[in-house]
């Protein structure tokens, strides 16, 4: 794992070091504000980062517009704030490459209609293709079909253990079992034996797998609460429920903010003594490590995620290289532990929606 990591950092240190080099690599202002701008149509949520189709590089130094265009496709909501940042990240690094980025999801976490929209964006025949792989079985052939009609695609977030058997060139993300397994280590080091995992998109393979490496990692007893990321008191209630029910719980683990948030809610409602910690990061999440209110949050740098898919696909179609990380041809963004130690020093980051 460690290997690993330091041979993550080098292949993005060598895209640092090549955009900071290249003359036509300037920052581009003209794409708009920090937030993408969002329209809904068809009960999608679509993201669209325009860049003008033009290869000249400008007098005062700014990037040259590449006549590339990019499609990204998520399962994630604009309700979960998880997205929002990986949405920032897909922005920037359209405005930093100057390429043309649609970022496309479904309205709810529906396998079906996000590989709709996978079809939908194949046949627009865009230059490259960025996915999530949440369900690979149900978004296989959507992925399969865009790399037979010779596009080059990306996955990110989810699908670390499934993309390479698709087609897919590489992987940017955490490999989610074994962040799972470092949750419950932790956990386990603070003397927890029975714990609840709050899974706020059952269906979800990369969600399945944290559970699954947190119950080995724990060594100990582990009940899934399944919950609706959209239903924060639904979540609340659910989680209080738990709690109730297993007076001998004394540890929970939620997978993202929009569980977790509900789940403190909880635990301060009924006065139990658990130790609580969560997986990714938000302004909410952070104050609480710092108020020691939880423990830990696992970030896996979802900025990150959105960013270098669109790095990496410009220099793909520049180039006809692709640094690959490791391996396996996964580049890991985490998982990075974050502490009382650390919160205050990132909880400016998340405010700016890069963290």
């Amino acid at each position: 794992m460690r290997k690993r990591v330091w041979l993550s950092l080098l292949a993005v240190l060598a895209l640092v070091l090549a955009a900071c080099t290249s003359v036509d690599e300037s920052v581009d202002t003209t794409g708009g504000g920090d937030e993408p701008a969002t329209t809904q149509a068809g009960g999608d949520d679509t993201t669209e980062t325009s860049g003008a189709d033009t290869t000249e590089t400008s007098e005062d130094g700014a990037v040259a517009q590449r006549d590339y265009r990019f499609v990204v496709v998520s399962h994630g909501q604009s309700s979960d704030p998880f997205w929002s940042v990986a949405a920032n990240g897909v922005q920037a690094a359209a405005d930093d490459m100057g390429v043309t980025v649609e970022y496309q999801a479904p309205g709810t976490f529906d396998m079906v209609e996000m590989s709709q929209i996978i079809d939908a964006a194949v046949a627009s025949q865009p230059d490259g293709l960025v996915v999530t792989l949440p369900d690979p079985e149900a978004l296989g052939a959507s992925v399969e079909a865009a790399v037979a009609a010779g596009i080059p695609v990306i996955s990110m977030n989810s699908g670390s253990d499934a993309f390479a058997d698709l087609g897919v060139l590489v992987h940017v993300g955490q490999t989610e079992y074994e962040a799972g397994l470092i949750a419950g280590q932790r956990m386990a080091a603070e003397g927890v034996t029975n714990a609840l995992c709050i899974n706020q998109e059952v269906g979800n393979v990369a969600l399945d797998q944290r559970c699954q490496g947190f119950t080995d990692g724990l060594g100990g007893t582990v009940e899934v609460v399944p919950v609706d990321l959209a239903d924060p008191a639904g979540t609340q209630s659910s989680v209080e429920g738990a709690i109730s029910a297993n007076p001998d719980v004394n540890g929970i683990l939620a997978l993202g903010p929009t569980g977790a948030i509900p789940t403190l809610a909880a635990v301060d409602s009924v006065g139990a003594d658990v130790a609580l910690a969560t997986f990714d990061l938000g302004p909410e999440v952070l104050q609480a490590i710092i108020d020691g209110q939880m423990l830990f949050a696992i970030d896996q740098a979802q900025y990150l995620q959105g960013y270098l898919p669109i790095v990496l696909l410009t220099k793909f179609l520049d180039t006809g290289a692709l640094p690959l990380g490791s391996v396996d041809r996964v580049i890991l963004t985490g998982p990075q532990i974050v502490t009382a130690d650390t919160a205050a020093d990132v909880i400016g980051f998340s405010e700016q929606g890069l963290r």
